[in-house]
C-alpha cells in the first residue's frame, strides 16, 4: 500500500511536466499577430504591392495623344482570284494526234500554233470537193453558151419560146449547184484548217492532258489542255449590304476605287488594282453585293482560285479626331477612354466612336486633338485617379540619336539617385 502512495504522486508530476512541455511548444511555433494596415503601409512604403495596404502611390501608366488628321476607310473581305478567261481546247476534228508544239505551263499569244491532228485524209476530201466543183463549173459554163446561141435563134425565130426557157432553167440549175459545190470546198478547207488546233486566246498553259497518238474526237469531253488569261486578272469579294452606300456613291460617280490584295496571313501586299465591276442584286441568304476588282498582275502575283484578303479604299475622311484603337474601353455606360489631365489625374470620358482600322478609331464626340489617353495600366483607373506618365509617346524623340540621348540621359540620372540613396 505504500509502494502504490508514492508511485502517484510521481505520476502526477510527470504528467504535469510534459503538459507545460506542450504548451511552451504550442507558444514558440504560434505565428505572430497580423500587423494592421497602418503597420503594414509603413513596413511597405513605396515599394509595397499595388492594391495592399493603404499606400497611395501614382498609377503608372503609358499614354498616347489625340491626333486630328486623314483616314483611310478601307473594307475588308476574303476574296478568290479568278482568271479574266478560261478555255478548255478540244479538237474541232476527229482524228489522230500527231504533233505537239507547246510545253505544260508555257505562256501563249492567241493563234499561236498548239498541235496538229492527222490532216491527210482531211486533204483528200478538200481536193475531191475542189473536183466536184470543177466539174460542175464546166458544166455550168457549157450551159451558158447554149443559152447565149438559144437566145440568138430565138431572136431569129427559130426555135421555140420552151427551148429557150428549158436552156435557161438549166443555167440556173448549174449555179446553184456550183454554189453548193463551193461551200463543200469551203468546209472541207476548214476542216483541213481546224487540224491545226490554235490557241483561242493569250494566256498560260497548265498540265497537257493528251499524249501524241491518241485519237480524238471532235469536241471531245477530255480537253487537250486549259489557257488561262492571267494578265490582267480579277478578284472576286463580296461586302455586307450594311457597308455600299459609302461605296455604291463613289463607283457611280466614276471614282477609280483602289483594291489591294494582300496574302492569307494578311502580313503581304500581293498586288493593288482597281474595282471594276459589281453584281446587280444582293444575295439574300447572306445579304453580301458581291464584288469584282481588275488587277493588272504584269508580275504575276496573283494566281487563278488563290485566297486573297481583300482591301476596298472607299473613301478617306480628311482631318479627323483620331485616338489609338488601344485606349478606347468598353464598359456598362458605353464607350469610353481614360484622359489625363494637366494635374496627371485621370477623367473619364464617354465617346462616339465612329471607323476603325484596328490602330487608330474615328472619334466622333467626345475628344479633341492634343488630349493624352491612357493606353496602358487602365485595370486600377478610377475617375480622379493620380497617375504617373512612365512613356508619353508625343514626347519621344524623332531622330534615333536624340532617342538614345536621351535614354543614356535617363539612366545615369537613375544611376545617380542610386548612389545618393546607398551613401
Amino acid at each position: 500500500m505504500q509502494a502504490s502512495a508514492s508511485r502517484s504522486p510521481r505520476r502526477w508530476l510527470f504528467g504535469l511536466l510534459i503538459l507545460l512541455l506542450v504548451a511552451l511548444l504550442a507558444w514558440w511555433l504560434w505565428p505572430a499577430a497580423a500587423p494592421t494596415h497602418k503597420e503594414q503601409g509603413v513596413r511597405m512604403g513605396k515599394g509595397g504591392r499595388p492594391g495592399f495596404g493603404a499606400s497611395s502611390d501614382p498609377v503608372p501608366v503609358r499614354v498616347e495623344p489625340v491626333r486630328v488628321g486623314d483616314f483611310p476607310l478601307y473594307y475588308k473581305a476574303l476574296g478568290t482570284v479568278t482568271a479574266t478567261n478560261t478555255v478548255n481546247v478540244r479538237s474541232r476534228v476527229a482524228g489522230e494526234l500527231v504533233k505537239i508544239h507547246f510545253k505544260e505551263g508555257q505562256q501563249v499569244k492567241a493563234g499561236d500554233l498548239l498541235a496538229e491532228i492527222d490532216p491527210r485524209s482531211y486533204r483528200i476530201a478538200l481536193q475531191q470537193a475542189e473536183g466536184t466543183l470543177a466539174q460542175n463549173q464546166a458544166q455550168l459554163k457549157n450551159a451558158q453558151v447554149d443559152l447565149a446561141r438559144y437566145k440568138g435563134l430565138y431572136a431569129e425565130d427559130s426555135i421555140a419560146k420552151q427551148t429557150l426557157d428549158t436552156a435557161e432553167a438549166q443555167v440556173g440549175q448549174f449555179q446553184g449547184l456550183v454554189k453548193t459545190n463551193q461551200a463543200a470546198v469551203n468546209d472541207a478547207r476548214l476542216n483541213l484548217e481546224f487540224t491545226q488546233i490554235r490557241a483561242p486566246i493569250s494566256g498560260r498553259l497548265g498540265l497537257r492532258q493528251l499524249d501524241l497518238g491518241n485519237l480524238v474526237a471532235a469536241n471531245d469531253t477530255t480537253a487537250l489542255v486549259v489557257i488561262t488569261q492571267t494578265e490582267p486578272i480579277n478578284v472576286a469579294f463580296t461586302l455586307p449590304e450594311t457597308e455600299l452606300s459609302t461605296v455604291l456613291e463613289r463607283y457611280r460617280s466614276g471614282a477609280r476605287l483602289p483594291v489591294e490584295a494582300w496574302d492569307r496571313g494578311d502580313s503581304k501586299l500581293q498586288a493593288t488594282g482597281v474595282l471594276g465591276s459589281l453584281d446587280n442584286q444582293i444575295d439574300t441568304t447572306t445579304g453580301t453585293l458581291k464584288f469584282k476588282g481588275f488587277f493588272e498582275n504584269k508580275d504575276l502575283a496573283l494566281f487563278p482560285n488563290q485566297f486573297v484578303n481583300v482591301r476596298l479604299l472607299a473613301d478617306t475622311l480628311k482631318q479627323v479626331v483620331l485616338a489609338p484603337a488601344a485606349a478606347i474601353q468598353f464598359g456598362n455606360d458605353g464607350t469610353f477612354a481614360y484622359v489625363v489631365n494637366a494635374e496627371n489625374k485621370v477623367n473619364v470620358r464617354k465617346l462616339k466612336v465612329g471607323a476603325s482600322d484596328g490602330e487608330n478609331s474615328v472619334i466622333l464626340e467626345g475628344l479633341k486633338a492634343g488630349e493624352r489617353l491612357v493606353l496602358e495600366g487602365t485595370d486600377r483607373l478610377r475617375e480622379g485617379t493620380q497617375v504617373e506618365v512612365v512613356e508619353d509617346s508625343s514626347q519621344v524623340p524623332t531622330t534615333p540619336g536624340q532617342h538614345l540621348q536621351g535614354q543614356e540621359a535617363k539612366g545615369s540620372a537613375q544611376t545617380g539617385e542610386s548612389s545618393k540613396a546607398g551613401a
